[in-house]
């Protein structure tokens, strides 16, 4: 399958995608002693950097924005894709429907996107669902 979106452009929005959803376990305990951690209180996440993210979103959000609306609708399409939604085989399907929400309005498919849990991880794994892949794609930095 060769995608409407080049290659290097999907995995561009991976990597912005990943820089966006970058979060790390907190060590931060309020200063209590670590082994009095309540349950609530272990395995919380925090943002490393507000600022840092709320550049990187607007470089996401700006990526959805340049690409034309077939090719939003493809990615859509690749992220069910890549949490199971569709499968591979139904594709046209897929397309169908992501089509259908950019048609609703490009800024609710954009918040689509956005929204989507783990999108860095979903795309990527929609990607693979057709064999394609980011590695040695360029220089993404």
């Amino acid at each position: 399958m060769d995608p409407l979106t080049p290659l290097d452009t999907l995995c561009r929005i991976i990597l912005r995608a990943r820089e966006y959803e970058a979060q790390t376990a907190s060590d931060f305990d309020g200063g209590e002693d670590p082994d009095n951690i309540d349950d609530e209180q272990e395995g919380a996440l925090s943002v490393l950097e507000d600022d840092v993210n709320d550049s990187v979103e607007e470089e996401l959000r700006a990526a959805f924005e340049d690409l034309g609306e077939d090719q939003l609708a493809e990615v859509i399409a690749f992220t069910w894709v890549g949490q199971g939604t569709y499968e591979a085989a139904d594709w046209d399907e897929a397309t169908a429907e992501a089509q259908d929400l950019v048609n609703d309005g490009i800024d609710g498919a954009i918040d689509e996107l956005m929204g989507q849990p783990m999108l860095a991880s979903v795309l990527d794994a929609g990607l693979a669902a057709f064999d394609l892949s980011c590695d040695g794609v360029g220089d993404l930095s």
